[in-house]
């Protein structure tokens, strides 16, 4: 492992100066003003994946965003390694909240502050610098193909469809991905499970114009009212989702995995101190741990209607929106999911409003079976880094594509993330510690060596 450490710490202020030039580009796939930044990104991966020591690497046209695709087959008869990562980052809203200016990385505290530090761009460019650390030190030990989207935030639309398109050249034995998190700094972990996802935006219309509130309040129904109120009967007392058919799909966890997820170190007195809230919430019978690994959850993403500039306007609102989405749990499938609640959350709209669901995005959840050979190789190359076995855990997020590769490409994937709960990712002031980057690239050599050790 010697080499390993050598190389990184020559080249580590050149790894996070590239990093920057990435981070630097405003990549936010669900403004469409930033289309030339999607193809600009792009570019900058491509040529990062060439100089690393690619054969070759290019962009390829999607109904959506490109993908930056690229290879090294160094002998066809080896175990190929296919990397997936997205270029695209969240919008950065609210923007005042930022302490620093959220394309312009800095390093303060030991952490890259900045949009798109974690997710992905900083755990999506370790790979690149680890296969160009393979590549110069002449250790790879067998065949790489990167596969970087670019519509990932925004459910990756156009990916299935590209995929399904390209299945001969996406052949690999298994899909390495870096956008999760550990449980600590000291203690590594191997996600092992995914939630599902299904969004929607509502529209909720009264009267058809806006009414002045005075004159019509009390006798006019608010929009904004009725749909809090609606959106309230989501859930029940023990916090479990009133849709009818919800639950019917959910495969109970048994008392023995129950006990096995609970072993994860957590504490809710620390967990509520690192977030600032006096109490937790969540559905009646469950740990936090389980709440938010085996279990489905409900939430408002964002909420308005009426007036809300500066002052007061008496204003009684014709229309109210919210943009709303639910975890979901393996074998929950995403569509039914929206077809459940579109259906339900229409029928149960009084006459005094119209109400329309349109869904948005979705996707299935993925669970890694513990036997896999890429499972045991990421197991061996933490513990060499970390001095630690990894635990394997049960992430509360959702990449829906992980379950479209199995389904499409017919490939299982490993999830090895670098991250930390405190990164605040989707959120402002996302950061990165510089040495969880860098010790991502220490470990993913040490992946391809058991993996291929593994695969003989």
């Amino acid at each position: 492992m010697n080499y390993i450490n050598d190389y990184v710490e020559k080249n580590k202020e050149r790894f996070l100066e590239e990093l920057f030039g990435l981070i630097r580009i405003p990549s936010i796939s669900s403004i469409q003003a930033h289309k030339p930044d999607m193809y600009k990104c792009a570019e900058y991966w491509r040529d990062m994946i060439l100089q690393a020591g690619a054969d070759k690497a290019e962009l390829m046209e999607t109904a959506g965003n490109p993908v930056v695709y690229g290879e090294k087959i160094i002998d066809p008869k080896l175990p190929t390694v296919m990397v997936y990562a997205h270029y695209d980052v969240m919008p950065v809203d609210p923007i005042e909240l930022w302490k620093t200016e959220p394309f312009e990385p800095v390093i303060k505290d030991g952490k890259i502050w900045a949009r798109g530090a974690d997710d992905d761009k900083g755990q999506g460019f370790m790979h690149a610098k680890a296969f160009e650390l393979m590549v110069k030190t002449n250790t790879l030990p067998c065949n790489v193909k990167f596969m970087i989207e670019g519509e990932e935030e925004i459910g990756s639309p156009s990916l299935g469809e590209w995929c399904a398109k390209n299945k001969e050249m996406l052949k690999a034995d298994i899909i390495l991905v870096s956008d999760t998190s550990m449980i600590a700094r000291d203690i590594p972990s191997i996600t092992v499970g995914l939630r599902g996802l299904s969004y929607w935006e509502v529209e909720v219309t009264g009267p058809d114009k806006d009414l002045h509130s005075g004159l019509f309040g009390g006798a006019v129904a608010n929009p904004i009212n009725v749909l809090a109120k609606m959106i309230a009967d989501m859930q029940d007392e023990n916090g479990r989702i009133t849709i009818p058919g919800f639950y019917d799909d959910v495969i109970e966890a048994s008392a023995k995995e129950r006990e096995m997820l609970n072993k994860k170190p957590h504490c809710d007195e620390e967990y509520k101190k690192a977030i600032n809230v006096k109490a937790l919430k969540g559905e009646a019978g469950y740990t936090t741990t389980e709440r938010t690994g085996i279990r489905p959850s409900f939430d408002v993403c964002g909420i308005w209607g009426g007036y809300t500039g500066e002052g007061a306007k008496t204003v009684l609102p014709s229309k109210a929106y919210a943009k709303i989405s639910t975890r979901l749990v393996p074998n929950q499938d995403n569509v039914k999911i929206s077809k459940l609640f579109k259906e339900h959350f229409e029928a149960i709209a009084p006459d005094y409003v119209k109400v329309v669901v349109t869904p948005l995005h979705g996707g299935q959840g993925y669970v890694c079976p513990i036997d896999l050979p890429a499972y045991k190789a990421a197991e061996k190359a933490y513990t060499d880094v970390f001095k630690k076995v990894p635990v394997p855990v049960r992430s509360g997020g959702s990449i829906p594509i992980i379950s479209t590769f199995e389904e499409v490409l017919g490939i299982k994937s490993v999830l090895m993330g670098f991250g930390l709960e405190e990164d605040a990712i989707h959120s402002p002031n996302e950061s990165y510690p510089v040495e969880n980057f860098l010790n991502g690239i220490r470990t993913i050599p040490l992946f391809y060596k058991y993996f291929a050790e593994l695969m003989v």
